[in-house]
């Protein structure tokens, strides 16, 4: 059966765009600040855009705000009592954070996969069937299944298991289908806070191969710890800081000739 990839053929209900498309960034951080409800700073007057499909990386010792940036960009931090937000993300031209806006809403088109896989207590066809249908989903299921799967690189590997739990799934194949569970909903960016990092060598390097194919199709931010990841995987690079945007650049320029001391002093393992 062929299956049309395409992220735009969503029968959801209410999931237009918050506004017409137009704007040449896929997401467009403008002075963020993220405060905790302790008086901590997670994220210090962020500024930054990402190009649509492609990858960014965002890295930076621990504790640097490289997480509390990431949920920034869809309204995860609120989930955290007393954190405060000021500033703006641009998303189609809208600020997300503007009080018109539907958080849930702004989650649908802006996914997200976390550190460890978090597969729901179903099996693997109602993994994916379920937040989609939840979400108003009219189309074929077993289509949107199938789909789903063949694009997080799954397919071939369960299509005959679809009734069994997700728990007897590998650890590696769980974290794939998580990401095959945030697709269903066709988001148009996918945020992954260290996908990899609980993973084998092997599962690793099958999600890293994967998000290459995928950024055809969507706009990627990952946060990652590990360097030789950020180089091999993005296209664009962000090295945060305490809170603070250090760098921004090409990968590749920003690996080779950083401008910044501080960039060539954490990529070269002298502190982090």
């Amino acid at each position: 059966m062929k299956v049309e990839m395409s992220p735009m053929r969503t029968p959801f209900a209410n999931t237009a765009p918050i506004v017409p498309s137009g704007s040449e960034s896929a997401l467009d951080a403008r002075n963020l600040t993220i405060e905790y409800a302790d008086g901590h700073i997670g994220v210090r007057d962020l500024s930054l855009a990402f190009c649509r499909h492609s990858v960014t990386a965002i890295i930076g010792p621990s504790g640097c705000g490289k997480s509390t940036a990431l949920r920034a960009f869809n309204r995860m931090n609120e989930l955290i009592l007393g954190t405060k937000t000021s500033g703006q993300v641009l998303f189609h031209g809208a600020n997300i954070y503007d009080a018109a806006v539907d958080a849930v809403q702004v989650r649908r088109q802006i996914g997200m996969v976390f550190q460890k896989p978090n597969p729901f207590p179903k099996n693997i066809h109602e993994n994916i069937a379920w937040g989609a249908r939840i979400n108003g989903w009219t189309g074929d299921m077993d289509e949107l299944v199938e789909s789903s799967l063949r694009q997080a690189a799954l397919w071939d590997e369960v299509k005959d298991k679809l009734k069994h739990s997700a728990y007897t799934l590998s650890g590696g194949q769980q974290q794939r289908l998580c990401i095959a569970r945030a697709l269903a909903l066709k988001p148009e960016i996918l945020l992954m806070d260290e996908p990899t990092s609980a993973l084998d060598p092997i599962s690793t390097a099958k999600i890293e191969s994967l998000l290459d194919e995928l950024k055809t199709l969507y706009t990627i931010i990952i946060v990652t710890h590990n360097m030789q990841q950020a180089g091999r995987i993005s296209d664009m690079t962000a090295f945060l800081l305490s809170g603070d945007l250090v760098e921004y650049a090409p990968t590749r320029q920003l690996f080779v000739t950083p401008r910044d001391e501080r960039t060539e002093r954490y990529i070269s393992g002298r502190f982090g």
